[in-house]
């Protein structure tokens, strides 16, 4: 049988201040808390294909710690999902985003951050549940400090490959 492999950089959240955010998604969506922990995609699969020019853009960055204010949630695919939008006043998150992607990708497209809570593919969510959510005291804003290479393999709980640190 072949191995999907699947990698992907990520930005995760500080455990502590994403405490409600886990408490949440441990309720309502345990497989995926099961897989990963609370984080935003910073690049996907397809877009870090040439892995070692990303590689080397990430070891050379010189990049201060991303502070992200996070908005109310929200649903998404035909209510069957809930996510937190996260919102960068100074658009640093994409300018992160083109520097990483620098010689790899002519023009890496624009990407809204977010956080989910309910992913479709394994959840289930109810105009209940979204209330109970909506009413919950999330974080107003998080701070990312550093950037992970991921893998997953067949579906299975993804694992952090390399860290790099963001400037304080």
């Amino acid at each position: 049988m072949m191995k999907k492999i699947r990698r992907q950089l990520t930005l995760f959240a500080d455990k502590a201040d994403a405490l409600e955010i886990e408490y949440i998604r441990s309720e309502y969506n345990p497989i995926q808390k099961a897989m990963i922990d609370c984080h935003i995609t910073l690049c996907r699969e397809d877009e870090i294909t040439h892995l070692d020019k990303v590689l080397v853009n990430l070891s050379a960055l010189k990049f201060h710690q991303l502070i992200c204010q996070l908005g109310k949630p929200k649903l998404f695919e035909d209510e069957k999902g809930i996510f937190i939008p996260v919102y960068d006043s100074e658009s640093q998150f994409n300018e992160l985003r083109t520097r990483i992607l620098k010689n790899g990708i002519e023009a890496p497209r624009i990407q809204n951050p977010h956080i989910t809570l309910l992913h479709p593919r394994n959840s289930v969510c109810s105009q209940d549940i979204f209330i109970d959510i909506v009413k919950r005291q999330l974080p107003a804003q998080l701070t990312f400090k550093t950037i992970s290479l991921i893998e997953q393999k067949n579906d299975e709980k993804w694992k952090i490959l390399r860290t790099f640190k963001l400037l304080n």
